[in-house]
């Protein structure tokens, strides 16, 4: 006991330098101890009570009204958690908070991931570090809702900063993209799953920071086949010149691939899972996504707009289709380059199952959701604190004396099956 409070404490005046009081990097090191202690509820109320130093005042304050930056904090942990966990790419994902009543930062009536249908909740984006191996929350954004845009009665209370407004998900995820580069932080690649795949402004603005992607998507997004031309009719010499465009109607992806038989599907092992080698069929095609907003997109980036030819981007689409099913039932866009290797591909792919393991400890293990107060100050020192826990106790799981043997919650709920 007295080693791992040695460790901690090491940890924390590393992560907490930035924070100019001696007494609230003191609350730090008592907060994370309050959070990875046993115990079901991680509310400031009880982690004070389970504590010999804990003082339920104290950390009020020192979370809800104290003035310490988080973002400093923030960015030290991704510094130090970066070359630790050396990832093999950056995922994009969003988490809910179930709430009551309609005072807490940011809440609304709205999708909730943790109870699967729309609820009053918070809504977060957040950006991980993910190798098969472990995995870290870099950065957090609290998506705030469009009805609080316009609300001043409600922003006054939970203290929301002036400059602070609606802006969808996906651009919260490349403002913190952006962000982290500025910490000189780089994705070797992102994943994300069809909330964001789906999103052709998305991933255009992944392409225009030259950050390559492998992104789920719905079964319905269609696709061109790599080989088809856009043409123009000819030109009488009056009115505007007709600009080429694709005559043939595109494909749904769902049935682009079930077109090509479950014969032409190769079998792949991802990984290694709790009860065996992860495998399931795969197949990947070269094709150029379509849809207004994709061509759209494209003749922006054209290096003349007036005279684009037409040609939308190329790139590749792998679907899965898993023994036992009747249809292939997963699908993702990848801009990595045409060699890269199927294996690398599906391993990619399916590198999310790691965020998974995240949620679950930082939900249920570490009280991420378990915040009680209201403003937007509290919720950030919070989220930072627990940000914090998860990557000390990964950490320590990466020791190499630590015990790896995987435990329930790190194992994958990807309906896969085992070879």
């Amino acid at each position: 006991m007295n080693r791992a409070r040695a460790k901690l404490a090491l940890f924390v005046a590393d992560v907490f330098a930035s924070v100019p009081r001696k007494d609230q990097r003191a609350k730090s090191d008592c907060y994370l101890r309050g959070l990875m202690v046993d115990g079901r509820r991680k509310s400031i109320q009880a982690m004070a009570e389970r504590l010999p130093d804990g003082n339920e005042q104290n950390l009020q304050q020192f979370v809800n009204q104290s003035t310490w930056d988080p973002m400093p904090v923030q960015r030290r942990i991704a510094r130090r958690m970066v070359p630790r966990i050396g990832p093999d790419a950056w995922a994009v994902d969003d988490v809910s908070f179930p709430k009551d009543g309609r005072m807490s930062v940011a809440v609304a009536h709205q999708y909730c991931g943790a109870l699967g249908k729309q609820a009053n909740c918070q809504v977060a984006v957040s950006v991980h570090a993910v190798s098969d191996t472990a995995s870290c929350p870099l950065q957090w954004r609290l998506f705030v809702p469009r009805e609080w845009a316009d609300d001043p009665v409600r922003r006054r209370k939970t203290v929301i900063p002036e400059e602070i407004g609606h802006r969808e998900k996906w651009r919260l995820a490349l403002d913190t993209i952006d962000e982290l580069a500025g910490w000189g932080l780089v994705p070797p690649v992102v994943v994300a799953d069809a909330g964001y795949g789906q999103n052709a402004d998305f991933r255009d603005g992944l392409e225009h920071r030259s950050i390559d992607y492998v992104v789920a998507i719905r079964s319905d997004v269609t696709v061109h086949p790599h080989d088809a031309l856009p043409t123009a009719p000819a030109w009488s010499g009056n009115g505007r010149k007709p600009q080429p465009r694709y005559r043939d109607r595109p494909s749904a992806v769902a049935a682009l691939a079930d077109d090509h038989g479950r014969g032409a599907f190769t079998e792949v092992t991802w990984r290694e899972g709790s009860r065996g080698p992860m495998c399931s069929r795969f197949l990947a095609l070269r094709v150029r996504p379509a849809g207004v907003r994709s061509r759209r997109l494209a003749q922006a980036a054209a290096t003349d707009p007036g005279s684009w030819d037409g040609v939308l981007p190329e790139v590749t689409l792998l679907a899965e289709w898993p023994d036992g099913a009747e249809a292939p039932t997963g699908y993702w866009l990848s801009s990595l380059p045409e060699d890269t290797p199927l294996t690398e591909l599906v391993r990619l792919a399916k590198i999310r199952w790691r965020i998974e393991h995240d949620y679950r400890e930082l939900k249920h293990g570490l009280g991420l959701d378990h915040f009680e107060g209201r403003s937007w100050t509290g919720w950030h020192h919070h989220v930072t604190l627990v940000t914090a826990a998860h990557a000390f106790l990964t950490e320590q799981r990466l020791a190499p004396k630590a015990d790896t043997a995987d435990s329930p919650s790190t194992r994958s709920s990807t309906p896969s099956r085992t070879c």
